[in-house]
């Protein structure tokens, strides 16, 4: 039953995960065609909105079909984040009927005119139920520090985030954008080519193009790295119940030795005995895909019932996919778990196959197998370290994966040189006389020293799952010291103020150089920095990254605005734009220190020519980011709002009174004060490590089920070898050894055997997390961290598997004392 659990809920765990992804990436990439509908190409910015001039000289070009104009900002409603698009209702009619707004004749009147009101909007089902509204209500939607009240008109049937449309001269007044629009969708007539046409036109020098397909691409790319490293401990945990079957198929075999050995008289071949345990183990394996597939398909549905297609990473936040179900994924981890099955069958059946019926029929046991290879598990070990010295493959880590199997693999098949050697040291420390002293204690150790093929049989799913769980235990910690530590760096001031709590660098929510200044009078308010937040493409095909300015110091001035900086800095050059590139940047990018970098700050000025000083360790953006002086970016954009404020207050200042006062001037200004958003720095640290501790959670518990598995693994193996003893114990008994001293043999191995397991399991997680910290999280997400050890967890891991593993062997032992002496040893008179 136990082995059964183990397949299922490993093929549950990594199923389920491909199934939110899947249905999550479906959903996005449905949402993004119907926002693209379809235009063959979409125009856009680097930074920022495009002039609307080229709208009517792209519309009347000769081999342009249609062109859609579209303002898309990022607003929120509520405190809920909301999309909001602005189109034109006759354009869009042709490229994105998506899009096209339905007005709902029973609230509103005149439909015609009604598409045009600027004070209406429309919404897809996703925002109706995230608001509360139904058409007719209204809503007030937050553009900076002021909120618009707009009626809810209609209903969109685009599906995806929550989503309204508004017109685009209602959009472009509401969101200050006058002039502008984010992006142009453009249809061309048939046999044009993109790129000839938009390249004969000279206004569009500087301008992007990018296929409706790049979204839906850039989302794959950026939360591949995290649904892979899912999967990868969800087969890690089905790993780790291979040997849960491993043990339990032993256990089965220890107790129908007798059967076998009859079979085997009745004519039963050797190789018929071994196919009989291979189909047991691949029966329980097909038994354990299915309802492992069946489980995982129920979790996946409640997950994305409960949190949409947000695998805790923060990726797809907000969704509310429908479940994709796939047969061909189906088959896949359900074959996995079939193997996984199998595998943990092969030596039970290899027990079964050298089976000696006339013996076993007489009450022998299987000797020791000899001539192990005790070279392997060093060539598996050094394997290990090379292939973890290998590039990623397109963006994932396949030899390091690799390497953490060698790795394990490699530590089991060193077991029984590893307890020989560990046992031999502690016999030649320990006086012989002293262990005469205590029966028991000397053979818990002999026994365990000259049989050490079952002894490393018993230990195998301790070492693995011990592994595993150190090795997890070791990453999740260092991620979580190594972000407290990034936080500690960037969160120096006293208090950081936003446009509301959902705000995360949108145009849409912005402060006004004219409230900063006047914040930076305020009572109590000793220093103010405004930090601007924004997103810059530099390549077609590539998710934009993000371009963040702010004063900095990062060549030993002022602390308060230091970076964390990974490696030597270069000094700021005269007369030059110096930037410092996130670590995911510097390797998406090819960039080091020194390197020249082109920014396109404005559609139709040449790019600045900026040199990267330096590399700063950055955990809030895998898709990269830039930070740039304040200064510099103002100079070169004109642009002096802010999405972020950071406050040092002076000493005798109360933090209640500044917020107070920082409303009242907003209140002045005529700006709605109760929109911003106050955050102290424990606020922030404490919010996301909430999100981190969310995003490992899975990584919690499949360092409980590892643990379970090994433990219960132990208790089978024990149990086995209880069976396969009994003689031994028979004659104990009559030598004179009381019940309570065949116990404390038992016990006494249980203890040898764990405390060794707990060592290797050690050893082995330590070199596992290794790989993980320094190969496996670069590979995937492009920066490092920090290694930390938490010392005290990883004693007590081994401490409660080494008491745990000893309790487990004195409760089999029940099994040892509970049967008569005589019928114990009656097959040798």
């Amino acid at each position: 039953m136990a082995a059964l659990l183990a397949v299922t809920l490993g093929v549950a765990l990594a199923f389920s995960v491909h199934l939110i992804h899947e249905s999550a990436l479906s959903e996005f990439d449905g949402a993004v065609r119907s926002v693209s509908g379809q235009a063959d190409v979409s125009l856009h910015a680097a930074r920022g909105g495009l002039d609307e001039a080229l709208y009517p000289l792209l519309a009347r070009h000769p081999d342009v079909r249609s062109v859609s104009p579209i303002i898309d900002v990022q607003t929120q409603s509520g405190g809920h984040p909301l999309r909001v698009l602005g189109l034109d209702p006759l354009a869009a009619r042709l490229l994105t009927p998506a899009l096209m707004p339905q007005v709902s004749r029973d609230v509103i009147g005149n439909e015609r005119l009604t598409l045009f009101d600027p004070k209406v909007i429309f919404l897809n089902a996703r925002a109706q139920a995230v608001l509360g509204v139904v058409p007719g209500s209204e809503i007030k939607v937050q553009a900076g520090l002021q909120t618009i009240e707009l009626r809810v008109a209609g209903t969109v049937s685009a599906g995806g985030e929550a989503l309204g449309v508004m017109d685009i001269a209602g959009a472009q007044l509401a969101f200050a954008m006058l002039g502008q629009v984010a992006r142009l969708d453009i249809q061309f007539k048939e046999g044009r080519q993109p790129d000839a046409v938009l390249g004969s036109i000279p206004q569009l020098a500087g301008v992007l193009v990018e296929s409706p397909q790049a979204a839906s691409s850039q989302a794959s790319q950026l939360s591949r790295a995290y649904r892979v490293n899912l999967g990868v401990l969800a087969l890690m945990a089905l790993f780790t119940g291979s040997f849960l079957v491993f043990s339990t198929l032993s256990l089965s075999v220890a107790k129908r030795q007798k059967q076998f050995a009859l079979l085997g008289v009745l004519g039963l071949s050797a190789r018929e005995r071994l196919r009989l345990v291979l189909l047991e183990s691949g029966a329980l394996g097909v038994l354990g895909a299915v309802m492992g597939i069946a489980l995982g398909t129920g979790l996946a549905q409640l997950a994305l019932t409960v949190s949409g297609g947000d695998l805790g990473g923060d990726y797809f936040a907000g969704s509310a996919p429908a479940l994709q179900w796939s047969w061909r994924a189906a088959l896949l981890y359900g074959g996995l778990g079939v193997l996984a099955a199998i595998w943990g069958g092969v030596l039970p059946a290899r027990m079964a196959q050298r089976l000696a019926p006339a013996q076993a029929l007489k009450g022998a046991t299987l000797a020791e197998r000899s001539g192990h290879a005790i070279w392997l598990g060093p060539i598996l070990l050094l394997m290990g370290g090379l292939l973890s010295c290998l590039p990623p493959v397109r963006g994932v880590p396949v030899w390091a994966y690799l390497a953490m199997a060698c790795v394990m693999l490699g530590g089991i098949e060193c077991v029984p040189a590893t307890v020989s050697l560990l046992l031999n040291a502690v016999m030649k420390g320990v006086p012989r006389a002293s262990l005469m002293r205590r029966a028991a204690l000397l053979l818990s150790l002999e026994r365990v020293r000259h049989m050490r093929q079952s002894a490393s049989v018993a230990i195998a799913g301790i070492v693995v799952s011990l592994g595993l769980s150190i090795a997890l235990t070791v990453m999740v910690s260092s991620f979580r010291a190594s972000i407290t530590s990034w936080l500690d760096t960037l969160l120096p001031a006293d208090l950081y103020v936003r446009t509301g709590a959902a705000n995360k660098g949108s145009d849409a929510l912005h402060l006004g150089p004219a409230l900063l200044d006047a914040i930076a009078h305020q009572p109590g308010v000793a220093q103010v920095m405004g930090v601007r937040v924004g997103k810059l493409s530099l390549q077609p095909g590539k998710a934009p990254v993000v371009l963040i300015s702010r004063p900095f110091s990062a060549m030993g001035g002022d602390q308060r605005l230091a970076l964390p900086l990974v490696g030597a800095a270069l000094p700021a050059t005269a007369g030059q734009v110096g930037v410092y590139v996130s670590e995911t940047m510097a390797e998406l990018y090819g960039l080091r220190p020194g390197s020249p970098l082109r920014l396109p700050l404005q559609v139709g000025h040449k790019p600045i020519d900026a040199q990267v000083l330096g590399v700063w360790r950055d955990y809030a953006h895998q898709q990269g980011a830039l930070i740039m002086q304040a200064d510099d970016y103002q100079r070169l954009t004109g642009d002096r709002a802010v999405n972020d404020l950071a406050l040092w207050l002076t000493p005798q200042a109360r933090v209640a009174q500044v917020q107070e006062g920082i409303r009242q001037v907003a209140g002045e200004q005529g700006l709605d004060g109760t929109l911003l958003s106050f955050q102290s720095p424990r606020d922030i640290r404490q919010s996301t490590l909430q999100v981190f501790d969310r995003s490992f959670a899975v990584a919690y518990w499949l360092q409980a089920v590892a643990l379970g598995i090994g433990l219960f693994g132990v208790s089978a193996s024990f149990s086995a070898q209880v069976l396969a003893r009994r003689k031994e114990f028979g004659l104990l008994s009559h030598l004179g050894f009381t019940p309570q001293q065949i116990r404390c043999v038992l016990a006494g191995e249980g203890a040898v055997l764990t405390g060794v397991g707990a060592l290797m399991g050690l050893a082995l997680g330590l070199a596992v997390s290794f790989i993980l910290v320094h190969v496996v999280n670069p590979q995937s997400f492009h920066w490092t961290m920090d290694m930390s050890l938490p010392r005290l967890h990883l004693a007590a891991l081994c401490l409660g598997v080494v008491l745990a593993g000893t309790l487990t062997a004195g409760v089999a032992a029940r099994g040892a004392i509970g049967r008569d002496v005589v019928s114990a040893v009656k097959e040798d008179w």
